[in-house]
């Protein structure tokens, strides 16, 4: 017993000697220690005294005199690692902040309402922003300063003068910045002409004005670096079908296929990176983000739906095939991210270093094909990261490759799949980027919404299991009995946003539409209805990006234009839009309809930033059609219908009686029917889903 006794003694001075270690290693820690975002955690051992982002930090900042110092980011960002490394480490430079500033740290993805408001003044007063983002704001939180990465000596040559303007001469500053909130509120107007008449607008001037800021050469917009937007894709997708236009066809699938077969895409692991930082997509900057490789399914089920290209087919199978290895949790819930940077051979942090490949080293790896696989995958045609390593790009089409080299389609495929194999054992010995664990409400209606789409497109049943686990999950664990909506599951004080809600609505519309069952109907009618109680602005007739009781900043965001995302307002409107004509509620029609009068204006004037509307307006101002199907083999002849390009329809069924204004008296014990509908008036029905689609068309 006494020999029981002194072992496990050792064992508690032991792991109380490594407790003490583990402590004394860290130099200084701050408040940060306390959060659960990975990256605010990654900063918690700064010399700089950070704070996170509360309301409370106003009132802190007006007692003690400080100008508050914002500094925004995320995990995944290199940009911000290396500031992190550079600057916030240093202990003069954190003296510095600490004497003269309380300094605030915040995860974006955590306070999007933060950052869309800070992120819009750095524009308006530098003309561009990015992260890392840095804002100098009074203590009220209205903006004097800002920037992106700085130098250690920019940093604190900045700073020093912003500190000696402030202190003498404060009402200077304060007056720059009352000037700076004006600016930010001019761009929260929109038109107050809501009786404009749709059906007047010409939708091929729209498009010909987009049309100029197109690259023709090599897809996407005229920008240096390029970004998928998902949505304005998703829209051209859609008018190209309709208009049947061979030079705008033509664009839309050269974007698509460099965006699946360039640098992007990661040809190993699949999955998409966050964008390049070239004008050709070659070279990425290489975080993952799962708002981005959701959105990208999406789009690649709609457009193999159409075009019925293989490459598109593998994106959305690649991609799933990624997030369900590297971000999906065992619930069925979803990370957020994949860092840029990893540790290299050296043990250093370095921007992409986990995806690159030195020439010799691949060489040696291929070997004798190496001629071949150089070819095949870019290599010495195309540019090289900064470092002079080469990231896989996937230069021919396969049919002209074979052709070139005489193999068949069989041996290039096998080829392929060697060389990929090779890489693929290669790369797992190098150290993996590190996962943004978050899970954050609205990313994770996105994937939903992602799994729904390609179901419907591919008749996968898998998939469909996943949408209705994914989906059970988010309303477990993310929403709240009173429809109140978690940010993220880590954070239990932190509320949804607009985009929370509105995703989540859409995802849940989805899953309906795939299932027909109708809690998920339900479900997202409640959400609405706690949103337009706390988010709708009655006198903007739009929704504020955060809850209107939520006052600590003297200005409300209105988030109208789609970005990497899409606008949480442009997917609210089409939510209202479906819910009125799944419960024939004129309130919720004619809310959709006035948001998009509110916005039309600058969505005519700046198409590329306002694809959803322009979704929502050929809804309006064209043939939309309400699509009931009721029998016992309801779900079998949706999924039929499903496997058709139809993006103006909304799906109604069941298999046993409802009360929903759709369904009722319209359900036979011994057949399915098909009802196409125009505002509830059906034309005669059909058992047959080919007969159904052709009364749409014609």
């Amino acid at each position: 017993m006494r020999i029981f006794q002194i072992f496990f003694l050792l064992i508690f001075l032991v792991l109380n000697s490594c407790s003490k270690t583990t402590k004394e290693t860290h130099k200084y820690t701050n408040a940060l220690v306390n959060e659960s975002s990975p990256y605010l955690l990654q900063h918690s051992h700064n010399p700089v005294d950070w704070q996170p982002w509360s309301e409370e930090i106003l009132a802190k900042a007006e007692k003690e005199h400080k100008l508050i110092l914002f500094s925004i980011c995320y995990g995944s960002c290199h940009w911000c690692h290396v500031m992190e490394k550079e600057t916030f480490k240093d202990e003069t430079v954190a003296k510095f902040m600490n004497e003269n500033f309380i300094n605030v740290k915040v995860d974006r993805e955590e306070h999007p309402d933060i950052d869309k408001t800070y992120i819009k003044a750095v524009q308006l007063m530098t003309g561009n922003a990015g992260w890392p983002l840095n804002c100098i704001t009074l203590p009220n939180g209205e903006p004097v300063w800002g920037g992106t990465y700085f130098t250690k000596e920019n940093w604190m040559n900045s700073l020093k003068q912003i500190v000696k303007i402030h202190k003498e001469n404060p009402e200077k500053t304060a007056e720059f910045a009352k000037a700076q909130v004006q600016r930010i509120n001019a761009l929260q107007t929109f038109a107050s002409d809501t009786d404009v008449n749709l059906s007047k607008i010409s939708t091929d001037s729209i498009i010909n004005t987009w049309k100029k800021h197109f690259d023709m050469d090599a897809g996407g917009l005229k920008e240096n670096e390029k970004f998928p937007r998902p949505s304005n894709y998703n829209f051209l997708l859609r008018y190209t079908t309709i208009k049947k236009s061979e030079a705008l066809m033509f664009h839309v699938n050269k974007t698509l296929k460099n965006i699946a077969n360039r640098g992007l895409a990661d040809h190993l692991e699949g999955g998409f990176a966050r964008y390049t930082t070239d004008k050709d997509w070659n070279i990425p900057h290489f975080e993952k983000m799962l708002y981005d490789n959701a959105q990208l399914i999406s789009l690649f089920s709609s457009a193999y739906q159409i075009h019925k290209n293989d490459t598109y087919k593998n994106a959305v199978y690649q991609t799933l095939n990624f997030v369900e290895k590297q971000l999906t949790r065992k619930d069925h819930l979803l990370y957020a991210s994949l860092n840029a940077d990893s540790r290299n051979e050296k043990g250093e942090m370095e921007e992409g270093a986990y995806y690159v490949w030195e020439k010799e080293e691949l060489k040696e790896l291929i070997k004798e094909d190496f001629a071949l696989f150089a070819d095949y995958f870019g290599i010495d045609q195309t540019q090289t990261t900064e470092e002079g390593k080469h990231v896989l790009i996937k230069k021919h089409v396969d049919a002209d490759f074979i052709k070139k080299y005489e193999l068949s389609l069989s041996e290039l495929h096998e080829k392929v799949t060697q060389w990929k194999t090779i890489l693929l054992k290669e790369r797992k010995h190098r150290v993996a980027p590190e996962t943004d664990t978050k899970v954050i409400t609205s990313w994770n209606a996105l994937m939903l919404k992602a799994y729904v789409d390609a179901y419907k497109v591919f008749g996968d049943e898998n998939l469909k299991t996943k949408a209705i686990h994914t989906a059970n999950s988010i309303k477990k664990k993310l929403v709240k009995n009173d429809w109140n909506l978690l940010r993220s599951l880590e954070n239990e004080n932190l509320k949804g946003y607009l985009e929370d809600y509105a995703y989540l609505i859409d995802a849940y519309l989805a899953v309906y539409q795939i299932t027909f069952d109708e809690q998920w109907l339900h479900h997202a009618k409640s959400l609405t209805e706690y949103t337009l109680a706390h988010f709708y602005d009655s006198e903007k007739e739009l929704f504020a990006f955060s809850e209107t009781s939520d006052t600590a900043l003297n200005f409300k965001e209105i988030d109208v234009e789609d970005g990497v995302m899409p606008s949480g307002n442009a997917v609210m409107s089409h939510n209202l839009f479906q819910l009125g004509h799944y419960f024939g509620n004129e309130d919720f029609l004619s809310k959709s309809k006035k948001m998009l009068q509110r916005v039309l204006p600058d969505a005519i004037t700046y198409p590329y930033l306002h694809a959803n509307w322009l979704q929502l307006y050929l809804n309006i101002s064209k043939p939309y059609y309400e699509v009931v199907i009721n029998g016992k083999d309801a779900i079998a002849k949706a999924k039929e219908l499903h496997q058709n390009f139809l993006p103006n329809i909304i799906l109604c069924g069941s298999t046993t009686e409802s009360t929903l204004p759709l369904l009722q008296n319209r359900f036979y014990e011994d057949k399915t029917l098909i009802y196409v509908c125009v505002n509830r008036a059906c034309k005669l029905p059909t058992e047959s889903v080919s007969k159904a689609i052709s009364l749409m068309k014609n």
